[in-house]
């Protein structure tokens, strides 16, 4: 998912002084024993992202603190699955089952201000595998943008990720991101959630070429959550990342999806060997975008009582920095 000298004679004076008071602290440091400056992990720089759709705590994950950034260790957060079109309580958008101002989610909707607080970016997921927020959208477009457009203002939406997965027209698709850029300026990130199948060349859910779409609208796109899981592609290996990467997406829009529990889905790895080849592909794309986990409530190795040791797996895997723990994902 963002920081003059005046020559007055009082000020060079006290400029003097200071380089002085420079000049003796050099001399005292150079007499103690050479000490390597801390390297940051190169793991700063890559995304680690949860999505968040079965609303449990995120408590865990507020008090995991990097001891690097001292911010909690996952970068993003995308919550879901927000649905637009005439829902039956005459709403026209949802969040799962409900309009998003239902008491229901009032501690969520707090946890993640105080997550938003501490550094990580909050994005609305539109869309998924429930159908049909964006052909409701684009042919009833004059009523449902602007809901949409007033929903991310009001909950104060650092993004938007298009998770299309239905058949949809690419005018249709480049239309919607050219209005997002317009309304929200370029600070807004827009995303999308294809399958590792689209960005490697074959098919997928979407109806359209997702390569097409990114030579039209690649600057307006921060980055696309690819699933590498369901049949579409695997992280057993690199070598379905690599075909993305191969194909024309450069690896610093290519976040590598996974499941954080064989409940999720199918094509579940186990996360040891993902931490393995995450590791490899940090090292091989020194610009490698970063990782996804669907979903956050139950994500391996922690589980459901302990999430957040997810996103701290994949800091060590993605660090350049070893650690004495960093021995299991070798």
């Amino acid at each position: 998912m963002l920081r003059t000298m005046l020559c007055s004679g009082r000020v060079l004076g006290e400029a003097c002084l200071s380089l002085v008071l420079a000049l003796c602290f050099t001399t005292v440091v150079s007499a103690l024993p050479h000490v390597a400056p801390a390297r940051l992990p190169q793991a700063h720089l890559h995304r680690v992202i949860y999505y968040y759709q079965t609303l449990t705590d995120l408590s865990p994950v507020i008090k995991s603190l990097n001891p690097v950034t001292k911010k909690p260790y996952p970068t993003d957060i995308y919550l879901g699955a927000f649905h637009l079109g005439p829902q039956s309580d005459g709403t026209l958008l949802h969040l799962n089952d409900h309009p998003p101002n239902d008491p229901l989610f009032s501690t969520p909707w707090k946890q993640l201000a105080k997550l938003q607080s501490m550094g990580v970016k909050l994005h609305m997921m539109v869309g998924g595998a429930g159908c049909c927020s964006f052909k409701s959208l684009f042919s009833n477009w004059k009523k449902l943008y602007p809901v949409l457009k007033q929903t991310l203002r009001n909950y104060h939406f650092n993004g938007v990720d298009l998770d299309i997965e239905e058949s949809v027209a690419l005018s249709d698709v480049q239309s919607l991101i050219d209005q997002l850029s317009s309304d929200f300026g370029s600070g807004f990130v827009i995303t999308l959630a294809p399958v590792a199948s689209d960005l490697k060349g074959g098919g997928g859910l979407s109806g359209f070429n997702y390569k097409d779409l990114y030579q039209a609208e690649g600057s307006k796109i921060a980055w696309f959550n690819t699933q590498f899981y369901n049949g579409f592609g695997s992280l057993a290996s690199t070598s379905d990342y690599d075909r993305a990467i191969n194909n024309g997406f450069p690896p610093d829009k290519v976040v590598a999806g996974m499941l954080g529990n064989s409940n999720d889905g199918r094509g579940y790895v186990e996360m040891n060997q993902i931490a393995k080849t995450v590791k490899l592909l940090a090292r091989k794309y020194t610009n490698f975008g970063g990782v996804f986990s669907w979903e956050y409530f139950d994500t391996l190795p922690g589980g459901a009582a302990n999430p957040e040791q997810w996103s701290q797996l994949m800091i060590q895997a993605m660090s350049r920095t070893q650690t004495p723990s960093s021995d299991s994902i070798s």
